[in-house]
């Protein structure tokens, strides 16, 4: 291994806005089972139709309502 890198010329990786997390997240059966069934009609992996349903929460900044009965 070189004892010295040159990052005069290095450039910024133009996929990094776009990098994931790993997480573990507790998500009820029924939700799973509903993402699932919307991932066989669209094509689309179901833990991708997830992202993607957060990404736009977060797009819109949607605000949780919650309303305990």
């Amino acid at each position: 291994m070189r004892g010295e890198y040159a990052f005069a010329n290095a450039k910024k990786n133009p996929y990094a806005k776009k990098l994931t997390k790993q997480i573990t997240i507790n998500i009820n059966n029924e939700t799973v089972a509903y993402f699932k069934e919307q991932a066989e009609q669209s094509g689309i992996p179901y833990q991708m139709l997830i992202n993607l349903y957060l990404t736009d929460c977060v797009k819109n900044k949607r605000k949780v309502s919650l309303a305990w009965k």
